[in-house]
């Protein structure tokens, strides 16, 4: 979805727990990073999907817009979760007029919401693939709740700033990866963005996407069974969560604490680890190409320890973390890459966002 003509953006993006923003300068087909900032949000600000405070929201846009010395106001932006709907379907080969007429039949038909609550878009990922039947065409049908855009349209609006994309936080990994890990066009991979509320699932087979699928799982589980079954605030449990210690004295001993937290982060990562297999086996059971040879692990929550070796063993496939900055230059005057480095997990969605052109497939 377009909003203007500009070509010059900001990734953003909106996550429960924080926001992400990137400014990437493209130079001959290279980048290299110009502006950075993960900045926490209060834990009210965004609830179950739905935006509770506005006025949280705009104030911390307008903060780092100030803080990085951004000049341009056009930015591209992500949505996921319940208020998107993607399938994909097989045509024979038609012209875009074509398409579009045809494309408003699969709508009415396949997609829960009134085609007058939604905006939509159509990417057409496979003309010439092997895999394909000759003369078709693979199509996948992107559809958004207006009421959801809208919302954020305003938001961004409101802060001073002039939203010209409006992507899939699906396609936005896709983006990151493609520039930053070459050489797997001839491969089948699943890169996994693993959000504080949501698990962003896309297969790519060779250089375009087979399957998405966004499972309402996150790191925020994690949090929420340390609070229940060890009876703390969500503030230690977080804590815990993510290696630390209470933050303050507590009646049992440290030997007890690391051992019962493990159990607890274990069982979890078995549950988002089953919603992964089951994204898979889907993919698998109706897919002609095979099975997946790798998994692409990325978001916050990727650096939970033991997750990635948890799914690693499950699976039985190679489990790598993203750098989404590896093929990005890093210039150390102006960065720390070391504390660059411990958060560029999370900057995959606002990385690929920020590679965002207008007219780009």
């Amino acid at each position: 979805m377009v909003f203007s003509r500009d070509k010059s953006v900001i990734g953003v993006d909106i996550g429960t727990s924080s926001i992400k923003l990137v400014g990437l300068k493209r130079t001959r087909g290279m980048y290299s990073l110009e502006h950075f900032q993960i900045a926490p949000l209060d834990p009210d600000t965004i609830v179950n999907e739905t935006v509770v405070s506005k006025g949280n929201l705009i104030d911390k846009l307008r903060e780092m817009v100030v803080h990085n010395g951004i000049k341009t106001k056009n930015i591209s932006t992500s949505v996921s979760g319940h208020s998107i709907i993607m399938k994909k379907f097989s045509y024979p080969l038609m012209t875009q007029d074509e398409l579009e007429e045809n494309i408003q039949w699969e709508i009415e038909q396949y997609i829960p919401f009134d085609r007058d609550d939604v905006y939509y878009d159509i990417r057409i990922i496979d003309t010439l693939s092997s895999m394909n039947e000759a003369g078709k065409m693979e199509v996948v049908l992107v559809v958004a709740k207006k009421e959801t855009v809208n919302e954020y349209t305003d938001i961004f609006i409101e802060a001073g700033l002039k939203p010209l994309i409006m992507d899939v936080d699906a396609f936005a990994i896709q983006n990151m990866f493609q520039f930053n890990y070459p050489g797997y066009e001839s491969d089948t991979v699943a890169l996994v963005n693993i959000g504080a509320t949501i698990t962003n699932v896309n297969i790519l087979e060779g250089s375009g996407s087979a399957f998405t699928r966004d499972i309402n799982i996150g790191g925020n589980l994690y949090t929420n069974e340390i609070q229940k079954q060890m009876n703390v605030s969500i503030e230690q449990a977080e804590s815990l969560k993510l290696g630390g210690d209470f933050g303050s004295p507590m009646e049992t001993t440290e030997a007890v604490i690391p051992q019962e937290v493990g159990g607890i982060i274990r069982s979890v990562s078995e549950s988002i680890t089953s919603e992964i297999q089951r994204s898979l086996d889907f993919y698998v059971a109706s897919s002609a190409r095979g099975k997946v040879s790798r998994i692409f692990l990325m978001g916050g929550t990727s650096k939970i320890p033991s997750l990635a070796s948890v799914i690693e063993a499950r699976l039985e496939l190679p489990v790598e973390i993203v750098n989404p900055f590896k093929e990005i230059e890093i210039k150390h005057n102006r960065f720390n890459v070391e504390q660059l480095q411990e958060v560029s997990a999370s900057a995959a969605v606002a990385v690929g966002l920020a590679m965002r052109r207008l007219g780009d497939q």
